[in-house]
């Protein structure tokens, strides 16, 4: 699967900020879409996740201000953020799951200042 993130920006604290992952084929025919995120000098973290079936999951530190949704017009997986924090700053990857293989897009860049 390829994979195509958008979106990414910089904002001030309190700020809201959208990312898109396209993929080339049906985001709804995907096991499962994660976004992840690497701030500098550490290791990569799982942000969100939705399943085939809709079923989502999120990092504790941004349930409530995070949002991963699926769009069938324009077939992404979009990451809906907001009341970012500083903390919320790294490059923002997609990730596909599927049976016997995984992709990652490549990064975008969150910037989020205080």
């Amino acid at each position: 699967v390829q994979l195509q993130a958008s979106g990414g920006g910089s904002v001030q604290a309190g700020g809201s900020l959208t990312l898109s992952c396209a993929a080339s084929r049906s985001v709804f025919n995907i096991n499962v879409m994660e976004w992840h995120r690497q701030a500098p000098g550490k290791e990569r973290e799982l942000v969100a996740s939705i399943g085939i079936g809709g079923d989502t999951s999120y990092r504790e530190s941004v349930k409530g201000r995070f949002t991963i949704a699926r769009d069938a017009a324009k077939n992404t997986v979009d990451l809906q953020m907001n009341n970012l924090k500083p903390e919320d700053t790294g490059v923002y990857y997609c990730h596909s799951l599927l049976i016997g293989r995984n992709d990652w897009g490549q990064g975008t860049q969150v910037t989020v200042s205080s």
